[in-house]
C-alpha cells in the first residue's frame, strides 16, 4: 500500500489524516508567528503535504477553518483556559485551535479522535508536559461542546 495507512470503511485513511493534522499544526504555528493570508499559509506547507503523502484536502480544510473561525473559536476556548489564548505556548495554541475547530465545526470527527490526535501532536511537537494541559482543556471542551456525544454510551 505505497506507504499509506489502512483506509477505514468510510474511505478515511487515519494515517493520512494524522499527517494532515501535524502539517496543519505547523502551518497554524507559522501563521501565529508571522501572520499572512490563508492561501499563502496553505501554499507554504502544501508541497510538503504532497511529498509526505497526507490528506491534502483535510489539511486545507483545517487551515482554512481554523483561520476563518478563529475569533469565535478563540472566544469559546478562552472560557476553558487558565490564561489568555495568546499566552498559551505557540505550539499548544496551534494544537488547541485545530482541536477547537474540529470539535466545534467538524462534528463528523469523533471527539475521542480529536482529543487523541491533539495529545499525540502535542507530545511530538510541544513542551514536555504540554500534552497534559491539552488533554485537560479538551476534556472540558468536549463536555461543553459535544456533551451528548460524550455522555452517549460506548457501542463497542
Amino acid at each position: 500500500m505505497s506507504g499509506a495507512g489502512h483506509r477505514r470503511h468510510d474511505g478515511i485513511d487515519p494515517v493520512l489524516r494524522t499527517r494532515a493534522r501535524r502539517r496543519a499544526m505547523q502551518a497554524i504555528y507559522a501563521w501565529q508567528m508571522s501572520g499572512g493570508e490563508t492561501r499563502q499559509v496553505i501554499a507554504q506547507f502544501a508541497h510538503e503535504q504532497a511529498r509526505e503523502q497526507a490528506d491534502l484536502v483535510y489539511f486545507e480544510d483545517l487551515v482554512k477553518g481554523v483561520l476563518a473561525h478563529r475569533h469565535d473559536n478563540d472566544d469559546a476556548l478562552r472560557t476553558l483556559l487558565d490564561r489568555e489564548v495568546e499566552e498559551v505556548d505557540p505550539v499548544e495554541r496551534a494544537v488547541l485551535r485545530i482541536a477547537t475547530y474540529e470539535l466545534r465545526q467538524r462534528i463528523d470527527v469523533p471527539y475521542r479522535v480529536v482529543i487523541n490526535e491533539a495529545i499525540e501532536t502535542a507530545k511530538r511537537f510541544g513542551a514536555e508536559h504540554g500534552h497534559t494541559y491539552i488533554n485537560g482543556v479538551l476534556d472540558r471542551a468536549a463536555e461543553a461542546w459535544r456533551g451528548v456525544e460524550v455522555q452517549a454510551p460506548r457501542t463497542r
